[in-house]
């Protein structure tokens, strides 16, 4: 009996102490956290398409991807996705699904397991197989075959590095 009143008394001196505890701290406290949204993308997400044969007048045939409406319907909007960072030559990357070692390039992989990445303003030095989350707009693409079949444009990092 007195060990429940000890502690019924320490609960209760415990909610009173904190009940005096400053608001503009925890106003700041909130206000002060930084937040970085979750992906609106995934690979899984990207990996749901098919493919048509259609003839092309430089390739000959070749296979178009038939992007979902899902996915379409986030064109020009702005996305967040993460994953790892694939030079392409001195001044472009891709994010890719993979590492460098077993990426779409090295024919372990579909082309949808990655996204060319156009940076807004300066394009920032990156190191190989960086793992990273990005923001910007999405552009698919079903008709270029010089272009990737996703895009992320004036994307800027918001997670790594």
């Amino acid at each position: 009996m007195r060990n429940s009143v000890k502690i019924i008394m320490a609960l209760f001196i415990g909610v009173f102490l904190f009940s005096f505890q400053n608001q503009s701290e925890v106003t700041s406290l909130k206000v002060s956290k930084k937040y970085v949204a979750a992906d609106t993308l995934t690979w899984k997400m990207l990996g749901e398409i098919k493919y048509m044969k259609k003839k092309h007048a430089s390739y000959g045939e070749v296979d178009f991807p038939i992007i979902n409406t899902k996915l379409k319907k986030l064109a020009k909007k702005t996305i967040v996705m993460s994953g790892f960072i694939v030079p392409i030559d001195n001044k472009n990357y891709a994010l890719s699904k993979n590492v460098f070692a077993s990426c779409f390039f090295c024919g372990k992989s579909g082309p949808e397991t990655i996204m060319g990445i156009k940076f807004k303003g300066a394009t920032p030095k990156l190191k190989t197989d960086t793992y990273l989350t990005i923001k910007g707009t999405f552009r698919p693409n079903e008709n270029d075959v010089e272009d990737w079949i996703y895009n992320c444009d004036n994307a800027e990092i918001v997670k790594g590095n």
